[in-house]
């Protein structure tokens, strides 16, 4: 058994690709090891801004021999399909086996492919590997077709300490494969040659070069936190900043610079997104939660003098930090209202207008909302929803696209705007993902689900919907967002009355856009409670009693619906529910109708006790349910299920429902549909799983 290791050293790999990059060569090399039949132990990758490395254990230094069985032609097939058929097996058509199947007799060949050297193999893979990788973006040498991320320096191809033979077209030559690498940039860049994986990373650490990305975020970490807690800083929890700055550094060295004092009154989150957006610097907070005027940021060199480093990084950040300070000055000059203005003149999508036109639609759309949001109030609403997309053509926002919202909050507070329209113009884009907060507040509320249902109707209005895993316009986040904020907030809204009321401002007549929406929320509504462990199935056993789109009262008849059938009563009672409507879907084919439960006709059971004393419990059973339902009180109409059950059991246990007497069996099957429909005003019981 032997190691394997690959490394390509090459141009600077953006931090962002990294991860994507090294899953993408273990998942190819991987895949090609197992179609040449060569097994393996266990596999590592390493990822730098500079090399993307592999390392395969326990593989054989031969290739295994196996048998391989190819299905060839018919025996009466023409005589070209035959002869392609031999040129591409390794025997003789004589020696290829003749099998019946049900389509005529064909060849098959069988014979043993003798195993090569898995050296020989591995100088075929590597290539095919390289060529194969998914980069988003690359580049191409000369006329070849052969693309990398960035120009490629050099190919390490290890098999059991020695180099393979052959290399890599580039297109610009063959780039051999060697036992050589090269170590820092700038510390250690004459190339070096190395055994194996463990002496690789050995020498590469000497050459200060950390291989392992996780091992460099956390020294990222462990020295950011030996800063912070001698200078009285919090340390940052920011986990995405820790993960992108180690994909930009080989030897990570964490220094703090100050932020000139000018600055310091900027909006904290204009120096955050500054800091983090522009520079990947970690903004610092003092010990009380406040901004400090300082910073930390990771070099990738040991510098003899860091002093000099940090001032010129502080001088980089002070340059982006006085753009900062003159938007914020211009910007302050213009009210919102002005503003707003502007916003005519920007296309929010070709077929739906100006975002003009949408703040239109978005400020009529929110005050109708707050006639449904208790304590909001609709003018304050509506002042809301005018300004809330007017800081998108300040220049703070121009400059910093990911401070929209958060910049008009500053604005408004600015000119004077009450505390509930500056916190909604912030809150309407709420929320943004899984882990971002709901607006709770009735202001914010209102122009959040104005927003985002207007969108939603927009573009089913035009079709332009999600289609597979493309969702340009971040539809189903919207629809999430609006069933979020309607569910933690307990809101009583009718999403269908919602839907008319959008399209009457977008001027469209086509009704059958809320029924495809309601759907459309009936999917991400599954999504959403998966996590909470409810079945989808259970939200499709409700879906359809409750088409007025009231998500509240949806969710407390699925919540009821799973508990009732977790119970001994409910499980049997699903049993027998599923035995009458096969019993009647059967005879409803066999007979060529459909028995109707409301026709059944108590007079003909006379004589029998049983089938009588079922139809009783239906009959009361069924106004419970819907005295229950009128007061929404779903477990109630539940437990009145339950009792349907004993009656049930009775019927199937000593009551024959087809009899010989044709009147009397049709009856019986019309008092089993009867039980379908009593239970059906529930839930549909049909659609239950399991």
């Amino acid at each position: 058994m032997a190691e394997l290791l690959v490394e390509f050293l090459s141009e600077e790999i953006p931090a962002r690709m990294q991860r994507r990059a090294a899953a993408d060569l273990e998942r190819l090399l991987s895949a090609a090891l197992k179609d040449n039949n060569l097994a393996h132990g266990s596999v590592d990758v390493r990822a730098t801004p500079r090399r993307l490395a592999i390392r395969v254990d326990d593989l054989p230094e031969t290739q295994p021999s196996r048998a391989v069985e190819r299905k060839g032609p018919r025996t009466d097939a023409p005589e070209k399909a035959i002869e392609g058929f031999v040129g591409s097996i390794a025997i003789a058509l004589e020696d290829c086996e003749v099998r019946e199947d049900k389509k005529g007799s064909f060849y098959v060949a069988v014979w043993e492919e003798t195993g090569r050297p898995t050296r020989d193999v591995l100088s075929e893979i590597i290539p095919a590997v390289a060529n194969d990788m998914p980069w988003p973006k690359s580049m191409r040498w000369a006329e070849s077709r052969f693309r990398w991320i960035r120009p490629l320096h050099g190919v390490l191809a290890l098999f059991g300490g020695a180099p393979l033979s052959g290399g890599l077209d580039t297109g610009d030559g063959i780039l051999a494969f060697t036992d050589r690498t090269a170590g820092h940039r700038f510390h250690a860049p004459a190339p070096f040659a190395v055994r194996d994986f463990a002496d690789y990373e050995t020498r590469l650490r000497d050459a200060k070069v950390v291989a392992d990305s996780a091992a460099r975020e956390q020294s990222i970490r462990e020295q950011l936190a030996e800063l912070c807690a001698g200078a009285g800083f919090q340390v940052p929890d920011d986990e995405g900043l820790y993960a992108e700055v180690a994909g930009l550094v080989e030897w990570p060295r964490v220094l703090i610079g100050s932020i000139d004092r000018d600055f310091m009154g900027l909006p904290a989150e204009v120096l955050v997104s500054s800091m983090r957006e522009h520079q990947k610097y970690f903004g610092l907070k003092q010990a009380d939660g406040e901004i400090a005027p300082s910073f930390a940021f990771v070099s990738n060199i040991e510098a003899d003098d860091p002093a000099a480093v940090v001032a010129g990084n502080e001088r980089v950040l002070r340059a982006r930090l006085s753009d900062a300070k003159y938007f914020w000055d211009q910007d302050l000059k213009f009210p919102l209202e002005k503003m707003g203005k502007s916003l005519d003149g920007i296309v929010f999508h070709a077929k739906l207008g100006s975002i003009g036109d949408k703040v239109g639609r978005v400020e009529a759309l929110a005050m109708w909302f707050a006639g449904a949001i208790p304590e909001a109030n609709p003018q304050t609403v509506g002042r809301a929803a005018r300004l809330a997309k007017a800081d998108l053509v300040s220049g703070m926002v121009g400059e910093f696209p990911d401070l929209q919202g958060t910049m008009g909050r500053y604005y408004a507070t600015a000119q004077g705007e009450p505390g509930d329209v500056a916190d909604a113009i912030a809150e309407h884009y709420s929320p943004a993902g899984p882990s971002d907060a709901c607006p709770s507040v009735p202001v914010s509320m209102a122009v959040a689900l104005a927003d985002k249902v207007d969108t939603l109707i927009g573009f089913w209005s035009v079709d332009e919907k999600p289609t597979g895993s493309k969702d340009p316009f971040a539809l189903r986040r919207a629809a999430l967002g609006v069933i979020r904020i309607v569910l933690e907030n307990g809101l009583r809204i009718s999403l269908r009355a919602a839907f008319a009321e959008a399209r009457a401002h977008h001027k469209c007549n086509d009704a059958v856009i809320d029924d495809d929406l309601l759907s459309f929320f009936a999917d991400r509504l599954k999504v959403h409670l998966r996590d909470d462990g409810v079945r989808h199935d259970h939200i499709e056993a409700v879906i359809e009693q409750q088409r007025d789109g009231d998500l509240v009262e949806l969710v407390a008849r699925v919540r009821a619906l799973g508990e009732f059938l977790q119970s001994d009563d409910g499980n049997n009672l699903l049993v027998a529910f599923r035995r009458a409507a096969n019993i009647v879907r059967a005879e409803e084919k066999k007979d060529g109708t459909e028995y109707d439960g409301a026709a059944y006709d108590p007079g003909l059971g006379g004589d029998e006790p049983i089938e009588s004393a079922l139809w009783d419990v239906l009959t009361r059973t069924e106004s419970e349910i819907e005295a229950a339902l009128a007061g929404e009180a779903f477990e109630s109409a539940m437990r009145s299920l339950a009792g349907l059950r004993q009656p049930i059991d009775a019927l199937f246990n000593d009551v024959t429902v087809n009899v010989d007497d044709s009147v009397v069996r049709g009856n019986r099957l019309r008092l089993l549909a009867r039980i379908q429909g009593v239970m059906n005003n529930v839930a549909d019981f049909s659609k239950v799983e399991g």
